[in-house]
């Protein structure tokens, strides 16, 4: 059984899938989009929020460079990805593959490919949790 992924859940996913392989996907999936308005397209910084593990304290780490997309069909569904880094293509493709899933246009594809990289993800998660417990040190204390 695959699992259902919300929008948030595929856009995580398409967001830390690698660059290449969205602009190839994306590129497959255009021709069934229509017309297609880019809205926005830019890079920019944003505040990264973090919560302090003790106190709970909210606080802001400081600024990250992103690169923002906003497109929409010509059905009037609307795409939404912003992607760390500076790669506006990389933004672009997964606004189209999110305004796709959201149209119901090759959504069988585009959902084979994220529970693909779900999983690639998920297995090289493990793999580091696997190499950072392979250096824990057990120090007894007096």
């Amino acid at each position: 059984m695959q699992p259902i992924f919300t929008q948030t859940d595929y856009l995580t996913i398409l967001t830390h899938a690698p660059a290449d392989r969205i602009k190839i996907l994306a590129d497959d999936v255009i021709p069934h989009l229509g017309t297609i308005t880019v809205l926005k397209n830019r890079t920019g910084l944003v505040m990264l929020p973090y919560t302090d593990s003790a106190m709970g304290t909210q606080f802001h780490l400081g600024e990250v460079l992103v690169a923002e997309a906003h497109v929409r069909l010509e059905n009037g569904v609307e795409g939404y990805a912003a992607c760390v880094g500076r790669d506006l293509l990389q933004a672009l493709a997964v606004a189209l593959l999110d305004a796709a899933m959201q149209a119901n246009i090759q959504r069988e594809v585009i959902t084979a490919f994220i529970n693909t990289q779900h999983i690639a993800q998920q297995q090289a998660d493990e793999e580091l949790l696997r190499q950072v417990e392979a250096t824990r040190i057990e120090m007894e204390t007096f």
